[in-house]
């Protein structure tokens, strides 16, 4: 079922890459897709904790740089590690349930 899967180089993460509507899978598929599914969304609340520890860093180092270039690129890293952190969140929050296949 990983041939439903991409890797994200950004987030660090397989996430679904279905080639048609995840309600059209019969059951049996569905339920083997969701359990990859869960054993890659299970890895993103330590990640997530990573980058808020990478944050936490890079504020430290902001509220001690004199250099304006020098904090224009910590802000801009922060922001990054945030948009990473508010995607992580919204792919934790995906959690396609099991339907009966329509025809």
């Amino acid at each position: 079922m990983e041939q439903y899967f991409t890797y994200d180089p950004r987030l660090h993460l397989s996430i679904p890459d279905l080639p048609r509507p995840f309600y059209t899978f019969t059951q049996r598929e569905q339920a083997l897709i969701l359990a990859v599914w869960e054993n890659h969304r299970g890895e993103i609340p330590d990640k997530i904790k990573k980058l808020e520890k990478d944050i936490e860093n890079c504020l430290a180092r902001l509220n001690n740089e004199e250099d304006f270039e020098a904090s224009c690129r910590l802000n801009d890293r922060i922001s990054q590690l945030a948009s990473m952190i508010n995607d992580l969140w919204i792919w934790y929050r995906t959690n396609p349930v099991i339907t009966a296949k329509t025809s």
